[in-house]
């Protein structure tokens, strides 16, 4: 009994010894590999989405790095299932066109796999699903384990004794083997092949199989427990009541049907045959060729080291001198800096000696290098000597890295934990600071020598916020920086940032997440202060550690895209500069802002009451659901409005728009939602952002957001704050100056988009309209509309107007009919006569898109990057999408550039002259600063000069000053 117990209990360890047959679903992979990315695709020098090659090529390594198969396979569909299609037509019919990037990446991944001598699985009418299915059986009968590589949970039916869903990991969390077990648990069934009748009861939407109406998930499951299949459910109607008896009744061919599209097919025409599937070694030159081309540079490191780790695996460790050991006395971070008299003897030794290569090879060539399995020497630093000999080594150094820990990510409340030093690879030291305010001060006062070294270039992961936090520990970081977000966001504009991601993609080496330290976001969530030193210390120097190997990589990177200059002249100096107009904050009349919202809801009430008359009825005006029966059920203000995917009526703002002007309930809808949105975003929200030390609003300005190279405001958004309305315009109202010795004054670039789409495109006819100053859309209205300058009317220049920007953005005769009182016919000519008169501005934006399909990006006037990976897309919407953006980028990123060194300017002399007037705001073109009246004389002229002449081009830039006791006033 005790020996079939001790078998049953570890039946798993007892049949590892077969052979394993691991069989990868190819598109599954792929598309989880691309959505994975999104948001923040990969994309490579040439502007191509790598995202879906990328996700599947670390899912097929890791597969192999983890579990060493001895036979592996993937599986493809090709031209979809012939027989569910014949028995169905609908089956997958709704599905979208497959996405450019995924098309791209397919023959990319089959050339990588048979360069790797992995047998690629495809069958013309078949699905991979079947064809894994098929081998399974297969593989089980000649004695092997057979893993299905894949996250579809329709495999779960094809689970027996030997054969196992195996989900990728994913997102952090790791890879899941689904057995017998584990498949009855998550479907409650009793048998692996109920999961069949559960999705044929269910349908699938995802491949548009029907199921039996009415029934979802919950119900499934019951009936399954109750009937066991679907035909026992069937037969078993009577048992049923009311609507659910008549719905599965009526629908019993179709329960039949979907469960039938939802069985995998197993004898399909494949064979499995042992010698067949043999995993082997790749060919290297070959990967490496491919590898090159798509720059999957640690993916081929990752690559190598694996199959080189299996082939030396056969070999043994014992006496073979070139396979390093394992260290047995692994360093402590406390042993390091006791308090005692020997321990401080000693420290100067631990302090500063080099660290000793101990990785085993195991441990090296184990996929993602991490914390635990890679040589490293990090100390804390906690007594008056350590910090002392630590101060005197960061003196001797050229460069070094440091990094804050704080209670928190809001620069003005957080306090400062401890700060993080590396200057060498795999080494670095830690500082914790006490909770007490007084002791914290002094130990950074201590560091102070090193922060404010102009000598030592300071490197950093997002620095702003290091600054901005040791600002308020009397810190002031000079010297040159190196800010490795910022030098990446110029590199690959399009990609994430965030250090975890560029440790992942440059060093392979996966760092210790915040989570695991202090928990997810919540009430649960511990403070960095409640952690223990040794933890803090080996996420903290981790941090420093990796950041300061990443510079040395992203430097070279700068260098080869010939982007140093912007970044060390440009970007990186805007640092300091963002960092203090974050700190000064701007004054906010809340007051004002009360008494707004008061008038803005008896205006919202009064609307509410009308548009109720107007429909005859009361309803929830937020509700879309109620809004759409209301306006084309009750009201039938259209014979065929829109619906949505989940078939109620589509009320969005376009879809309402378009009949604003043909009926005053929609008109009234719009003005309401205006005001709704005014009030809950900018009038009530504003007051709560005033941060209660200060008594200012402070926003964060992101560097590395926009790919344009524009700021973005967050926290509040400050850029967003309305102008085009009159209600809106109130807001800005609110901004005021720091007292009644201060004036606001807004300087604004005049039409700065334009000029330099004159310049770049060097156009004469505009160009000389700004030559003689004059209003470059009442000229381009008189050129279009021939008629004299004086005879420009204002509906004229108004479509001038919307075609001079119209141009910058691609606009079409459709957009600007749109966008005007023009017929679409009109609007035709119109853009017809813009070429015309401006003839060399169509040749630019033709060179600009020939541009940009050879060489995959385009530039702004100071090297910046716009990557543009749907360029020479065969799918028009897409590639026309860029297209628009091969002309506008490069003329958003200049005025983005532009203002940059203005401000960069602005500041040096603000700073050098020590004036008591502080810059306090960037809104796309314009500067917002609180001047003191005593100095308004002196810095207007300054101001308009550094500005007017930031960037020289034949053409002036011009900068209109306005001045008031608040933000409305001055602008």
């Amino acid at each position: 009994d005790n020996l079939i117990r001790i078998f049953t209990n570890n039946k798993s360890k007892f049949m590892s010894t077969k052979k394993r047959l691991f069989l990868l679903d190819a598109f599954a992979l792929i598309f989880r590999g691309y959505y994975a990315l999104i948001k923040n695709p990969s994309i490579n020098s040439k502007g191509m989405d790598t995202s879906a090659i990328l996700g599947f090529t670390n899912s097929l390594l890791d597969v192999i790095r983890r579990e060493k198969p001895d036979h592996l396979a993937v599986a493809f569909d090709k031209g979809g299932s012939q027989q569910r299609t014949e028995a169905y037509p609908e089956y997958k019919s709704h599905r979208q066109e497959t996405p450019e990037a995924i098309k791209i990446a397919v023959p990319y991944i089959q050339e990588i796999l048979k360069a790797m001598h992995i047998p690629i699985i495809e069958k013309s009418g078949f699905e991979a699903d079947d064809l894994i299915g098929t081998l399974s059986v297969q593989a089980e009968k000649a004695g092997y384990q057979t893993f299905m590589v894949t996250p579809d949970k329709d495999f779960a039916q094809l689970v027996t004794d030997n054969v196992f869903m195996y989900k990728p990991a994913r997102m952090g969390n790791g890879i899941e083997i689904w057995g017998v077990d584990k498949v009855k648990e998550k479907f409650e069934v009793d048998d692996p092949k109920q999961v069949i009748d559960y999705l044929g009861m269910m349908g699938d939407a995802a491949d548009n199989i029907p199921g039996l109406p009415g029934v979802g998930d919950k119900t499934a499951r019951k009936f399954i427990k109750e009937y066991g299949s679907m035909e026992n459910l069937l037969a078993n109607t009577s048992d049923l009541k009311g609507k659910m008896k008549e719905k599965v009744e009526d629908n019993a061919e179709l329960g039949i049907l979907s469960k039938q599209l939802a069985t995998i097919i197993l004898d399909c025409p494949v064979e499995f045959h042992e010698e067949d599937f043999e995993l082997n070694t790749p060919d290297f030159d070959k990967v490496t060729e491919v590898f090159k081309e798509l720059e999957f540079r640690r993916a081929l490191e990752n690559m190598q080291r694996i199959f080189e780790t299996q082939i030396s695996s056969t070999k043994s460790e014992i006496g073979n001198p070139n396979i390093p050991k394992k260290s047995e006395n692994k360093t402590k971070n406390d042993s390091l800096s006791g308090s005692d008299t020997k321990d401080q003897e000693n420290i100067q030794f631990d302090l500063f000696s080099a660290p000793i290569d101990n990785t085993s090879e195991e441990e090296y060539i184990s996929g993602y290098k991490n914390i635990e399995n890679t040589n490293h020497f990090y100390q804390f630093v906690n007594t008056e000597l350590s910090q002392k000999l630590l101060l005197q080594k960061l003196m001797q150094q050229k460069s070094v890295c440091f990094d804050t820990e704080t209670t928190g990510l809001n620069t003005m409340t957080a306090e400062l934990v401890g700060i993080a030093f590396s200057y060498k690879k795999g080494k670095g030291y830690y500082v914790p600071l006490p909770e007490n305010r007084v002791k914290a001060l002094q130990i950074v006062d201590f560091f102070k020598p090193f922060f404010e070294n102009e000598d030592i270039e300071k490197v950093g992961q997002n620095l702003k916020f290091d600054i901005k936090i040791l600002y308020h520990y009397n810190i002031d970081v000079k010297g040159k920086l190196f800010d490795t977000m910022l030098a990446h966001y110029l590199i690959n504009p399009d990609m994430r940032h965030n250090m975890n991601i560029l440790s992942e993609t440059y060093l392979n080496y996966q760092p210790v997440s915040i989570e695991k330290l202090i928990g997810k976001k919540g009430k649960n969530q511990k403070s960095m202060r409640e952690v223990i030193l040794e933890e803090q210390t080996g996420y903290a120097v981790e941090d420093v550690d990796i950041t300061f190997q990443l510079k040395e990589i992203l430097n070279t990177d700068l260098d080869k895209d010939n982007l140093k200059k912007l970044f060390s002249e440009i970007e990186v100096r805007l640092i300091t500069v963002l960092a203090k107009m974050e700190l000064e904050g701007i004054n906010l009349d809340s007051e004002f802002l009360n008494s707004l919202s008061h008038d803005l809801n008896n205006d919202v009430l009064a609307l509410e009451k009308k548009i109720y008359t107007e429909a005859d009825t009361e309803f929830n005006l937020a509700s879309p659901k109620q809004l759409g029966v209301v306006l084309f059920e009750n009201l039938k203000l259209i014979d065929k409005p829109k619906k949505t995917k989940t078939g109620q009526y589509a009320t969005g703002e376009e879809i309402l728009s378009k009949l604003a002007s043909e009926h005053e309930i929609i008109a009234d809808i719009l003005k309401w939602r205006g005001l709704v949105k005014l009030k809950n975003t900018y009038v009530d929200a504003l007051p709560n952002e005033v941060n209660k030390k200060t008594g200012r609003i402070h926003t964060t300005y992101s560097q590395a957001v926009a790919a344009t190279g524009r700021l973005s405001s967050n926290n509040p958004n400050l850029q967003n704050i309305p102008i085009r309305t009159e209600r809106g315009k109130l807001v800005r109202k609110a901004f005021v100056p720091r007292d009644e010795n201060y004036i606001l004054l807004a300087a604004d670039y005049s039409q700065i988009e334009l000029r330099l789409i004159a310049e770049m495109s060097g156009d004469e006819e505009m160009k000389a309209s700004f030559l003689r100053g004059e209003d470059i859309h009442r000229s381009t209205a008189a050129k279009v509309f021939n008629v004299p300058l004086e005879e420009v009317t204002r509906e004229q220049r108004s479509n001038a107007k919307t075609v001079n920007f119209g141009i910058i953005y691609g606009v079409s005769a459709f957009g600007l009919s749109r966008q005007t009182d023009l017929s679409r016919k009109e609007s035709k000519e119109l853009i017809d006569t813009y070429y015309l008169t401006y003839p060399t501005l169509k040749e630019y934006i033709s060179k600009q898109i020939n541009f940009a399909r050879e060489n995959g990006y385009v530039e702004t006037i100071l090297g910046r990057r716009r990557y543009l990976k749907n360029i020479n897309s065969k799918n028009s919407i897409v590639r026309s999408a860029d297209e628009r953006n091969a002309v506008n980028a490069p003329i958003q990123g200049s005025a983005a550039d532009i203002i940059k060194i203005a401000m960069i300017n602005i500041h040096e002399i603000f700073e050098k002259e020590n004036f008591k007037s502080k810059m306090l705001l960037q809104v796309h073109d314009e500067l917002v600063f609180d001047i003191h009246k005593d100095e308004l004389k002196i810095i207007k002229p300054i101001i308009k000069k550094e500005m007017e002449n930031a960037y020289k081009l034949s053409i002036p830039l011009i900068v209109d000053l306005g001045e008031g006791d608040n933000w409305l006033e001055a602008h």
